[in-house]
């Protein structure tokens, strides 16, 4: 059979030739194999009355009641609105952040400098969240927190920031904010390393100055990244993070802090409520999947590549 197909010779043949760079890639294979497509299996049980003695297959199938349940649920309009706003809150102030700080770090000129203010943006990174939100506490809490402290005295009169409901919004953002903002700098420095520096001599010769440059030639030349990532972004679009979240709710901030991620969390695992905590996640994952779709067909409606 091999000796009759040319294709299948000549697949063969690619194989055994780079039989190591297909051995790198097989452990990235069995990855999203084993974590990411076998549990697509488990989203059957958003449509059942999972019981877990019964087992998958043998638990009572029930449609789309659990979905229905749901949407009828007092608690969906103001989940949907808790979320949706941290989502766009992301959007507007965290998504820019890096493109910001990547743009400002590729203006600086003295090498050592700029090795130095990146590894001081990429090390928020690696700090655990639990790290992140109890600093947090010890900053801002109303007995002995520094930043209260000096508030207090400023103005006379001390900020409950931990407790007060419209505090919790710009708390979470400015967490993600500098954490995350370093490490986003990555891929749009790389993006900015291969911009032609003729392009950038030219314009001095034409007399452009250093924001000409930056609006006419830098950013356009990482706009195909700024979009890629936008699309990627969309797809996660009300997903606003469970730990960081869970780790910043207390009693007194729950109205506005209660998301799609913590009320799984509740429903699902506290309740044990299986079923209908996976009918909220497919909810959530159908969302980001039109959301992905609708906006890369954007994008190449405005001449970008899209990813797809």
């Amino acid at each position: 059979m091999t000796r009759g197909n040319p294709k299948r010779r000549r697949w063969l043949s690619r194989l055994k030739k780079d039989k190591w760079l297909y051995l790198l890639l097989l452990p990235g294979l069995l990855y999203f194999l084993v974590f990411k497509y076998l549990p697509m299996w488990g989203v059957l049980i958003a449509f059942q009355n999972y019981q877990p003695f019964l087992g998958l297959w043998n638990s009572e199938w029930v449609g789309f009641e659990h979905f229905r349940n749901f949407f009828a649920n007092p608690d969906f309009f103001r989940l949907l609105r808790n979320t949706l706003i941290l989502a766009v809150y992301d959007l507007i102030f965290f998504f820019p952040a890096p493109i910001i700080l990547a743009l400002l770090l590729n203006e600086v000129r003295l090498a050592y400098f700029k090795r130095i203010v990146q590894t001081l943006v990429y090390v928020p990174h690696f700090v655990s969240m639990v790290i992140v939100a109890s600093m947090t506490y010890v900053f801002l809490t109303t007995s002995g927190g520094i930043i209260n402290e000096l508030v207090a005295s400023i103005t006379g009169k001390s900020i409950n920031f931990l407790a007060d409901p419209s505090w919790f919004r710009p708390m979470i953002i400015l967490q993600m904010m500098w954490k995350d903002s370093g490490w986003g700098t990555i891929i749009f420095l790389a993006a900015l390393a291969s911009v032609d520096m003729e392009q950038y001599e030219a314009a001095v010769v034409d007399g452009a100055n250093r924001f000409q440059r930056l609006i006419y030639i830098t950013i356009p030349a990482i706009s195909s990244t700024i979009v890629i990532l936008l699309i990627l972004r969309l797809g996660s679009f009300l997903d606003n993070g469970f730990e960081q979240i869970f780790l910043m709710t207390n009693s007194l901030n729950r109205s506005v802090a209660d998301v799609f991620d913590t009320y799984v969390y509740f429903v699902g695992i506290t309740q044990g409520a299986f079923s209908y905590s996976t009918a909220i996640g497919l909810f959530k994952s159908v969302v980001g999947i039109l959301l992905i779709y609708g906006s890369n067909r954007l994008a190449k409606r405005f001449g970008q590549e899209g990813i797809f």
